[in-house]
């Protein structure tokens, strides 16, 4: 029964696909039907992939990663002399996002039903293309998570990609009155185009890997011999190859999961439909980065020591803290979860950097599900103070209204309580509030991180890079309770600063019963995690070994978990004490007057839009047009033009001289001759009976007479 279900692996990201296939041929102007094949094809996926969860955990001494697993082959490719073998495979890790990413992707499904519909006047016009789209994102995710090498990963990472462009640009038709604020369609382009560097980095790793090992699949290339060769032969002079390709692999999560300095694409997703947000900020997209790191975790601690865990975890740490400190200035409701996302994947990736791959594992989980909690909600209030906003104009022409704006929310506790109370639920999770799932799988991090730095890190992980990341993530656990405080109390604290958010109605069922359930796994989740039930190291840790070294399974330090407790509840008492003691009344920040010229840094994200506009896009824009003018008007230009002119000439001067006189002669004189011939023997062609009687009688004569004469 257990190899019955592993081999059937591969149906599972099969089943959305199917659904982006039906609705683009034949339901897509069906809404209805469209929306039940895009339910029916995650439902499966989920059923399945649940079913392969319970079924790898009964067996998890087997199938334990990041070097076992039950492969599942399908095919080969022929490389040369060799064969590379392709297919999916399963292992506890696999299981792992196999519980996660499907039963996510279904609680957006549902919930996008009730998004798609509910706070317009029309029901979208590209309703149906939406399921499509959501479809095909799902199935390159479920793809990623189940490939055996690295072939099939990057084919549906690319899948991701391109979905990505194409939901963050779903409404490109969409403008704003500001030119200043970036639309939908430019906003899916700098997504794509962002990501695009970190893939390219990620491919030449694997292809310099490929070189070395004349393989892709993770089962060759995570051998004993193979990461062996790899970490004692060189590519420079104290660069091995090991650490080389990882440094590049890296690359891609960088890119995928906005990490610095790929950061910058991910706030502005958030002009896409919410979601779409929170497929890429729970379910996929994002998580694949920091899933690609766990998956070639042993390559990255093939050298103990190697400056590649200390590259992955200093973008970690650095990126945890930076992305905080953004958040803290931002009026867009889902800008701030943005940057706390691009926060929480550095708390992720710098786990990694220490080793802590359970730890990182686990906070990959739990974020997916209160994330996806968080900004499900945002939608909800975006619905809910949209509808407010056409119930009070109806359809008048005033100034553009921003529905994502807290300073035009306030008071909504009272008009969308399920929201507002499952909100408050993920906002605990998110910053690590006892018992919700954040505390357990946030503090495993920091636990970690300070043991490490006490005792000795693992893989060669020095102290100081220890204490740095734990460092670190605990200023960036009290920037992450404060600005999360400071959504809480702006948006649903006080009463509303605005005729929108005083008339804002609770959503419809279709998108609050998701809200509700997705509370449930941010309350309970992390209990699995904790260090007395920790299934989550049973899993995955318990029994893996990488060059000999067991994983860290993050004992429970009462000391790391009160200083990151009251760290945490010292943010949400000074978000309380200048936003909840006296709620705004006005839309005016009070954090700006006190934190003056920097909160203008905060505001505009420390200037790296315009730092990147003005030194790298814009000189490379001017580059492109210089070269076209050297092109167009200095000398590549003028030579064509001048070869085209002489071979204008020489072919005229060959028409005159070999064409006409030559060429044109003999097939003119071939038709003349023949149509002499034809007039000749035309003459015999009378049409009368009696001359052709004549002309036989006379052939049979001269045959006679030569018959005569011979004989």
């Amino acid at each position: 029964m257990t190899e019955f279900f592993f081999n059937l692996t591969w149906l599972i990201p099969l089943f959305p696909l199917a659904s982006f296939a039906i609705i683009v041929l034949w339901t897509n102007r069906n809404r209805l039907l469209s929306t039940w094949i895009a339910w029916i094809g995650i439902g499966l996926a989920w059923i399945l992939g649940w079913a392969i969860l319970f079924l790898a955990w009964g067996h998890s001494s087997e199938l334990t990663p990041p070097t076992h697993g039950y492969p599942v082959p399908l095919y080969s490719i022929p490389t040369g002399t060799t064969e590379l073998q392709l297919g999916f495979q399963v292992d506890t890790l696999t299981g792992l996002m196999l519980f996660m990413v499907p039963f996510v992707c279904l609680m957006i499904f549902i919930y996008s039903k009730g998004y798609m519909n509910y706070g317009r006047e029309n029901v979208d016009p590209r309703y149906s293309r939406f399921f499509a789209y959501i479809s095909l994102f799902a199935c390159g995710m479920l793809g990623l998570v189940i490939s055996d090498n690295f072939v099939t990963l990057l084919i549906f990472w690319e899948v991701m990609g391109l979905c990505s462009y194409l939901l963050i640009g779903f409404w490109f038709d969409k403008s704003y009155s500001d030119p200043k604020r970036i639309t939908p369609k430019q906003a899916g382009l700098k997504a794509f185009l962002t990501t695009r560097i970190g893939d390219v980095i990620m491919l030449a790793g694997m292809l310099l890997l490929y070189s070395q090992v004349k393989t892709l699949t993770f089962r060759e290339i995570f051998s004993e011999e193979t990461l062996h060769h790899l970490a004692t032969t060189y590519a420079f002079p104290g660069m091995p190859w090991a650490t080389l390709c990882a440094i590049l692999i890296f690359g891609g999560a960088v890119g995928k999961s906005a990490q610095f300095p790929l950061h910058v694409w991910l706030p502005d997703a958030m002009e896409g439909p919410t979601p779409v947000s929170a497929l890429i900020h729970a379910a996929t997209m994002v998580s694949a980065g920091v899933y690609l790191v766990a998956r070639s975790f042993p390559l990255f601690v093939a050298v103990e020591g190697g400056v590649q865990l200390a590259v992955v975890a200093f973008i970690g740490a650095f990126t945890a803290l930076f992305s905080s400190t953004i958040a803290v200035a931002q009026n867009d409701i889902k800008r701030v979860l943005a940057y706390s996302t691009v926060s929480q994947l550095g708390y992720m990736i710098a786990a990694l950097g220490i080793g802590a791959y359970v730890a990182a594992v686990f906070h990959l989980i739990t974020h997916a599900f209160f994330k996806a909690l968080l900004f499900l909600g945002s939608g909800s209030v975006i619905h809910g103070v949209e509808h407010g906003h056409h119930e009070t104009h109806h359809g008048s022409h005033g100034h553009e209204f921003d529905a994502n704006d807290m300073m035009n929310m306030g008071g909504l506790l009272q008009r969308m309580p399920v929201t507002g109370w499952t909100f408050i639920i993920g906002a605990l999770a998110l910053t690590g509030i006892f018992p919700w799932a954040g505390f357990w799988s946030k503090d495993e991090i920091l636990a970690d991180a300070w043991n490490a730095f006490q005792h000795g890190g693992h893989f060669g992980v020095s102290s100081g890079w220890a204490f740095f990341v734990w460092l670190f993530l605990t200023l960036a656990a009290f920037l992450t309770a404060f600005y999360t405080g400071r959504q809480i109390f702006l948006t649903f604290a006080g009463t509303p600063r605005t005729e929108a958010a005083r008339h804002a109605p609770e959503s419809v069922p279709s998108m609050t019963w998701p809200l509700i359930i997705l509370a449930g796994f941010a309350t309970f989740l992390g209990l699995f995690g904790t260090p007395w039930a920790n299934q989550f190291y049973q899993l995955i840790g318990q029994k893996a070994e990488v060059l000999g070294e067991h994983l860290p399974h993050g004992e429970f330090n009462p000391l790391v978990a009160g200083i990151s407790t009251v760290v945490a509840l010292s943010g949400w008492f000074i978000a309380w004490l200048i936003y909840g003691r006296e709620p705004l009344t006005n839309p005016v920040d009070p954090l700006e007057k006190r934190l003056g010229r920097l909160y203008i840094w905060l505001k505009n994200k420390w200037y790296f839009d315009e730092l990147y506009m003005n030194y790298i896009v814009h000189p490379s824009v001017r580059l492109a047009q210089a070269c076209f003018a050297f092109d167009d008007k200095l000398v590549i230009d003028p030579l064509v033009d001048a070869f085209g002119r002489f071979g204008r000439w020489l072919s005229e001067w060959l028409k005159d001289a070999v064409d006409i006189p030559i060429v044109d002669g003999i097939v003119n004189g071939v038709g003349s001759v023949t149509a002499k011939f034809g007039e000749f023997m035309r003459a015999t062609q009378t049409g009368k009976v009696q001359n052709y009687l004549l002309v036989a009688a006379v052939t049979v004569l001269l045959l006679l007479v030569l018959f005569v004469v011979r004989a």
